[in-house]
Protein backbone atom coordinates (compact mmCIF):
# COMPACT_ATOMS: atom_id res chain seq x y z
CA UNK A 1 0.00 0.00 0.00
CA UNK A 2 1.05 3.50 -0.79
CA UNK A 3 1.61 6.44 1.57
CA UNK A 4 -1.69 7.84 -0.63
CA UNK A 5 -3.37 5.23 0.44
CA UNK A 6 -2.79 5.05 4.16
CA UNK A 7 -6.13 5.65 6.00
CA UNK A 8 -8.32 5.09 2.81
CA UNK A 9 -10.91 2.13 3.66
CA UNK A 10 -12.55 0.83 0.90
CA UNK A 11 -15.05 3.58 -0.25
CA UNK A 12 -12.05 6.24 -0.68
CA UNK A 13 -9.95 3.58 -3.37
CA UNK A 14 -13.29 3.02 -4.65
CA UNK A 15 -14.05 6.42 -5.40
CA UNK A 16 -10.68 7.02 -6.95
CA UNK A 17 -11.11 4.08 -8.80
CA UNK A 18 -14.02 5.57 -10.42
CA UNK A 19 -12.77 8.99 -11.06
CA UNK A 20 -10.35 7.21 -12.70
CA UNK A 21 -12.70 5.52 -14.65
CA UNK A 22 -14.67 8.44 -15.95
CA UNK A 23 -12.02 10.84 -16.75
CA UNK A 24 -10.63 7.58 -18.72
CA UNK A 25 -14.13 7.84 -20.60
CA UNK A 26 -13.98 11.01 -21.17
CA UNK A 27 -10.92 10.93 -22.55
CA UNK A 28 -11.85 8.38 -25.10
CA UNK A 29 -14.58 10.24 -25.49
CA UNK A 30 -12.77 13.83 -27.07
CA UNK A 31 -9.94 11.33 -28.88
CA UNK A 32 -12.99 10.09 -30.66
CA UNK A 33 -14.28 13.42 -31.89
CA UNK A 34 -10.94 14.81 -32.58
CA UNK A 35 -10.27 11.79 -34.65
CA UNK A 36 -14.00 12.53 -36.69
CA UNK A 37 -13.93 16.93 -36.20
CA UNK A 38 -10.64 18.06 -35.24
CA UNK A 39 -9.41 19.53 -32.28
CA UNK A 40 -11.57 22.81 -32.83
CA UNK A 41 -14.64 20.47 -32.17
CA UNK A 42 -16.96 22.39 -30.02
CA UNK A 43 -16.55 20.93 -26.50
CA UNK A 44 -20.69 20.24 -26.20
CA UNK A 45 -19.70 17.49 -28.84
CA UNK A 46 -17.28 15.69 -26.54
CA UNK A 47 -19.20 16.61 -23.42
CA UNK A 48 -22.31 14.66 -25.23
CA UNK A 49 -20.20 11.61 -26.68
CA UNK A 50 -18.88 11.16 -23.22
CA UNK A 51 -22.18 11.26 -21.50
CA UNK A 52 -21.61 14.32 -19.08
CA UNK A 53 -21.74 17.74 -18.72
CA UNK A 54 -19.79 20.89 -20.47
CA UNK A 55 -18.80 21.58 -16.74
CA UNK A 56 -17.29 18.42 -16.23
CA UNK A 57 -14.79 18.97 -18.54
CA UNK A 58 -13.73 22.44 -17.88
CA UNK A 59 -13.75 21.23 -13.95
CA UNK A 60 -11.03 18.71 -15.23
CA UNK A 61 -9.80 20.34 -18.03
CA UNK A 62 -9.67 24.14 -17.84
CA UNK A 63 -8.55 24.79 -21.88
CA UNK A 64 -8.81 23.34 -24.97
CA UNK A 65 -4.60 22.93 -24.42
CA UNK A 66 -5.19 20.51 -21.01
CA UNK A 67 -7.42 18.42 -22.93
CA UNK A 68 -5.45 18.00 -26.12
CA UNK A 69 -2.55 17.17 -23.81
CA UNK A 70 -4.47 14.78 -21.70
CA UNK A 71 -5.95 12.74 -24.55
CA UNK A 72 -2.30 12.55 -26.19
CA UNK A 73 -0.92 11.45 -23.01
CA UNK A 74 -3.97 9.05 -22.29
CA UNK A 75 -3.01 7.14 -26.08
CA UNK A 76 0.13 7.08 -25.58
CA UNK A 77 0.20 5.27 -22.09
CA UNK A 78 -2.59 2.83 -23.73
CA UNK A 79 -0.63 1.91 -26.49
CA UNK A 80 2.50 1.39 -23.98
CA UNK A 81 0.27 -0.41 -21.49
CA UNK A 82 -0.93 -2.68 -24.20
CA UNK A 83 2.46 -4.03 -25.73
CA UNK A 84 3.23 -5.96 -22.51
CA UNK A 85 -0.15 -7.32 -22.42
CA UNK A 86 -0.09 -8.31 -26.18
CA UNK A 87 3.07 -10.22 -25.71
CA UNK A 88 1.87 -11.84 -22.82
CA UNK A 89 -1.85 -13.11 -24.49
CA UNK A 90 -0.94 -13.64 -27.94
CA UNK A 91 0.27 -16.52 -29.85
CA UNK A 92 3.43 -15.60 -30.85
CA UNK A 93 5.77 -12.36 -30.90
CA UNK A 94 5.10 -11.58 -34.37
CA UNK A 95 1.60 -11.67 -33.66
CA UNK A 96 1.50 -9.10 -30.62
CA UNK A 97 3.91 -6.92 -32.65
CA UNK A 98 1.23 -7.32 -35.37
CA UNK A 99 -1.28 -5.98 -33.14
CA UNK A 100 0.49 -3.71 -31.22
CA UNK A 101 1.37 -2.08 -34.35
CA UNK A 102 -2.30 -1.58 -35.14
CA UNK A 103 -2.80 0.10 -31.95
CA UNK A 104 0.15 2.33 -32.79
CA UNK A 105 -1.34 3.36 -36.23
CA UNK A 106 -4.98 4.06 -34.24
CA UNK A 107 -2.51 6.57 -32.07
CA UNK A 108 -0.45 8.10 -35.62
CA UNK A 109 -4.16 8.62 -37.58
CA UNK A 110 -5.35 10.74 -33.79
CA UNK A 111 -1.63 12.14 -33.56
CA UNK A 112 -2.05 13.54 -37.22
CA UNK A 113 -5.28 14.88 -36.40
CA UNK A 114 -3.50 16.81 -33.89
CA UNK A 115 -0.34 17.69 -35.24
CA UNK A 116 -1.13 21.64 -36.53
CA UNK A 117 -2.05 22.23 -33.24
CA UNK A 118 1.23 20.37 -31.58
CA UNK A 119 3.51 22.53 -33.69
CA UNK A 120 1.85 25.74 -32.44
CA UNK A 121 3.49 28.26 -30.47
CA UNK A 122 1.84 27.07 -27.47
CA UNK A 123 4.31 25.96 -24.69
CA UNK A 124 2.47 23.36 -23.32
CA UNK A 125 3.13 21.51 -26.49
CA UNK A 126 6.71 21.32 -26.20
CA UNK A 127 7.59 17.86 -24.12
CA UNK A 128 4.75 15.52 -25.64
CA UNK A 129 7.12 14.16 -28.59
CA UNK A 130 9.50 13.14 -26.14
CA UNK A 131 7.45 11.96 -23.72
CA UNK A 132 6.00 10.03 -26.42
CA UNK A 133 9.26 8.56 -28.03
CA UNK A 134 10.33 7.71 -24.64
CA UNK A 135 7.00 5.52 -23.54
CA UNK A 136 6.48 3.96 -27.19
CA UNK A 137 10.22 2.72 -27.89
CA UNK A 138 11.09 0.74 -25.01
CA UNK A 139 7.58 -0.91 -25.49
CA UNK A 140 8.11 -1.57 -29.54
CA UNK A 141 11.86 -2.61 -28.23
CA UNK A 142 10.49 -5.11 -26.20
CA UNK A 143 8.54 -6.23 -28.68
CA UNK A 144 11.11 -6.53 -31.09
CA UNK A 145 13.37 -8.48 -29.01
CA UNK A 146 10.38 -11.02 -28.38
CA UNK A 147 10.00 -11.57 -32.26
CA UNK A 148 13.56 -11.93 -32.67
CA UNK A 149 14.28 -14.38 -29.80
CA UNK A 150 11.74 -16.55 -31.09
CA UNK A 151 13.70 -16.45 -34.62
CA UNK A 152 9.99 -15.03 -36.26
CA UNK A 153 11.90 -11.47 -37.61
CA UNK A 154 14.95 -10.43 -39.16
CA UNK A 155 17.59 -9.78 -37.01
CA UNK A 156 18.72 -5.67 -36.37
CA UNK A 157 15.71 -3.93 -36.69
CA UNK A 158 15.81 -1.19 -34.95
CA UNK A 159 12.49 -0.05 -32.97
CA UNK A 160 13.12 3.91 -34.05
CA UNK A 161 13.08 2.72 -37.82
CA UNK A 162 10.23 1.06 -37.01
CA UNK A 163 7.92 3.36 -35.69
CA UNK A 164 9.09 6.00 -37.78
CA UNK A 165 8.54 3.85 -41.24
CA UNK A 166 5.02 2.93 -40.11
CA UNK A 167 4.70 6.64 -38.80
CA UNK A 168 5.58 7.97 -42.60
CA UNK A 169 3.03 5.26 -43.94
CA UNK A 170 0.66 6.64 -42.10
CA UNK A 171 0.81 10.00 -43.34
CA UNK A 172 -1.80 11.68 -44.87
CA UNK A 173 -4.27 8.70 -44.60
CA UNK A 174 -6.96 10.76 -42.84
CA UNK A 175 -7.28 13.07 -45.96
CA UNK A 176 -7.37 10.37 -48.83
CA UNK A 177 -10.12 7.64 -49.07
CA UNK A 178 -7.52 5.94 -51.71
CA UNK A 179 -5.09 5.34 -49.62
CA UNK A 180 -4.98 2.34 -47.49
CA UNK A 181 -2.51 3.22 -44.97
CA UNK A 182 -3.39 -0.07 -42.54
CA UNK A 183 -2.98 -2.38 -45.71
CA UNK A 184 0.77 -0.96 -46.24
CA UNK A 185 1.47 -1.03 -42.37
CA UNK A 186 -0.08 -4.86 -42.53
CA UNK A 187 2.64 -5.54 -45.80
CA UNK A 188 5.57 -4.31 -43.27
CA UNK A 189 4.94 -6.47 -40.53
CA UNK A 190 4.75 -9.21 -42.61
CA UNK A 191 7.51 -8.40 -44.37
CA UNK A 192 9.48 -8.33 -40.92
CA UNK A 193 9.36 -12.19 -40.93
CA UNK A 194 12.72 -14.31 -41.20
CA UNK A 195 12.85 -16.15 -44.54
CA UNK A 196 12.26 -19.83 -44.25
Amino acid sequence: MNDGDKGAGPSARSKRADARRNQETLLDAAASVFVASGVEAPVRDIAAKAGVGVGTIYRHFPTRADLIIAVYRHQVEACAEAGPALLASSATPHAALGQWINLFVDFLVTKHGLAAVLRSDNTSFDTLHSYFIDRLLPVCTQLLDAADGAGEIRPGLKAYELMRGVGNLCIGAEHDPGYDARRLVALLVEGLRQPR
